[in-house]
């Protein structure tokens, strides 16, 4: 399966352990993130990770593109949850985009443990049919 991920500024870490912990599920699938997540993750499990532009420069918009072009499966996006920040327009446009497209996101480690779990089970194996050219389907 195609997985994006984003961490704002004070999630990275947090992402940074899931992913660690989750290592042998996440190494199965094909994973892209925006440029500094990406880096922290990488360097913290040495998992392979398609960077994209940092979220600033337009990573959250190259997202929400792969997104509509169903190419992406699952996003796993810890967000800030201070009161003081506020929610960008193309944070709202991404968050439209999975629903929009049904596609599986997590905002929290919470949600983000039940979704990677059920990924390894084979629970959202319903996705091949929707994404059956991404990389991860062809190989079966």
């Amino acid at each position: 399966m195609e997985i994006a991920i984003i961490a704002h500024d004070l999630k990275k870490e947090l992402m940074a352990q899931f992913c660690i912990a989750y290592c042998g599920i996440l190494n199965k699938h094909n994973l892209c993130a925006t440029a500094t997540t990406a880096k922290y993750i990488s360097e913290a499990t040495g998992l392979h990770i398609d960077r994209l532009m940092s979220g600033e420069q337009g990573g959250e918009e190259q997202i929400a593109s792969r997104i509509s072009y169903n190419e992406i499966d699952i996003l796993l996006y810890f967000r800030d949850t201070r009161s003081s920040s506020k929610v960008s327009p193309a944070e709202m446009e991404l968050l439209r985009m999975c629903d929009q497209y049904n596609i599986p996101v997590a905002t929290n480690i919470a949600t983000a443990e039940v979704i990677i779990t059920a990924l390894d089970r084979g629970d959202l194996d319903w996705r091949e049919f929707l994404n059956p050219h991404s990389a991860y389907n062809t190989k079966k």
